[in-house]
């Protein structure tokens, strides 16, 4: 794997000023294989619950394989929906890792029954990522649905059971469950999981809960200190270098990868810069007109996106360089500008511009959501408990540190930086 652009007259001297220029295949690539899910969670980044007929067929999907195989990209990230609804699931898992694409995907444990979990734990190219939204039932059902909570404890049990080691607990970070760290490492610990947590982004259903469900200033400091506390435990997906602000930078690569090291390709072959910005904003191309490869290296907006962040409002404060801004899908999802601050800032520079932007937000550029759901002109409420009494949600998405199996040939100096690779990782 390589550089896409390397000026040889100012080369950068640190990692993550390389990833900025982006690589000629992503790191961490996610692939919603499908909309159709039997749950509708409240914070859903993708909407998801009914399926898109214009689905890619199983041939299609194969043929997207190959493409990931002749360009070495390490893994793909398969979510949804619920990817395991698929009639093919299973068949396109072992297609991937027979032609040496390794596969983690994300699921809420509807079909991970014993005999399922004994083949799971039988290929060591492939990993899971349970999702739970609470440490306690009624915390997570309230999010997820009824007997969510059962289900995925069930899924854990089996794989454990299975033998299978170091699957994944996925959690989103939120206002109700910030309280609940401890009690979800834990349920990671018992089951012998490892646990990953990631940010709420206020795309798809999350907009509509993010009032009520993103974290309080109070609550990103203690997210922050209890990162920097078990960093070398958990897993964060980069999630969370807007908190570099605190002090020193938390494990990973600490910048937005968007159309850089990492993208989307959703159902329908549509490739997006960010698995959080489903939205026509940041949709590249699609892999039904001219293949994956083709939109990743030729496309105007990966380009526009690899070239240097010059900060904007961000540019003055001293945190810059590790902050670099925050999340662009945080952003825009919350009509703040790309080039301004995250609207989580621990400095309280995003409040400031959110107070500015008088609700104007972009709306979702698709909605899947079951037909029962809310209609998406009115939020959903969330009902927030005690800090005793609570939880959090999942998404899909980088599962590990985007530099996961990554060993630069050019620049052996930068060997070092963090990493915490997967089962099925595997160098260029």
């Amino acid at each position: 794997m390589t550089l896409l652009a390397d000026a040889p007259a100012s080369r950068p001297t640190r990692l993550v000023d390389h990833f900025e220029r982006g690589l000629d295949a992503p790191i961490c690539l996610t692939w919603e294989l499908t909309y159709a899910c039997n749950l509708s969670c409240v914070h859903c980044l993708s909407s998801s619950g009914r399926r898109d007929p214009r689905e890619l067929s199983t041939e299609e999907c194969k043929s997207i394989i190959d493409e990931l195989e002749r360009m070495q990209v390490f893994y793909v990230n398969i979510g949804g929906g619920e990817p395991t609804v698929r009639s093919d699931f299973w068949e396109l898992v072992d297609y991937a890792t027979a032609h040496h694409v390794g596969v983690k995907f994300s699921t809420n444990g509807v079909k991970i029954t014993p005999d399922v979990a004994a083949r799971l734990a039988a290929n060591d190219y492939v990993d899971v990522q349970i999702s739970l939204d609470g440490a306690t039932a009624d915390v997570n059902d309230a999010i997820r649905g009824p007997r969510s909570y059962e289900t995925a404890m069930r899924a854990m049990r089996n794989l454990s059971d299975a033998g299978m080691r170091g699957f994944k607990l996925s959690v989103v970070c939120t206002r109700t469950n910030i309280g609940q760290l401890d009690e979800f490492k834990a349920i990671a610990d018992r089951y012998g999981a490892q646990l990953r947590l990631t940010r709420l982004r206020p795309s798809g259903r999350g907009a509509d809960v993010w009032d009520d469900l993103h974290p309080t200033r109070e609550q990103q400091r203690e997210l922050y200190d209890w990162l920097v506390a078990h960093g070398d435990e958990v897993l964060t997906g980069d999630s969370f270098f807007h908190l570099s602000a605190y002090g020193s930078s938390l494990p990973g690569l600490n910048l937005c990868g968007a159309g850089r090291v990492v993208c989307l390709i959703d159902p329908i072959g549509d490739v997006y810069a960010c698995p959080f910005a489903i939205h026509d904003e940041f949709l590249a191309g699609s892999v039904r007109d001219a293949g994956f490869r083709e939109v990743w290296q030729r496309s105007a907006l990966f380009a526009r996106l690899r070239q240097p962040q010059l900060g904007g409002a961000c540019a003055s404060c001293q945190f810059f360089d590790s902050c670099k801004g925050g999340c662009m899908a945080a952003k825009f999802f919350t009509g703040l500008p790309l080039d301004g601050p995250d609207p989580e800032c621990v400095r309280g520079f995003g409040e400031e511009e959110l107070r500015k932007t008088k609700g104007a937000v972009p709306q979702p550029s698709q909605d899947h959501s079951h037909r029962t759901s809310p209609p998406r002109s009115r939020p959903v409420r969330v009902s927030i408990g005690r800090r005793d009494d609570i939880t959090a949600p999942p998404v899909s998405a980088c599962a590990e540190s985007p530099l996961a199996g990554f060993t630069p040939t050019s620049h052996p100096a930068h060997e070092g930086a963090h990493s915490s690779g997967g089962r099925h990782s595997r160098t260029a």
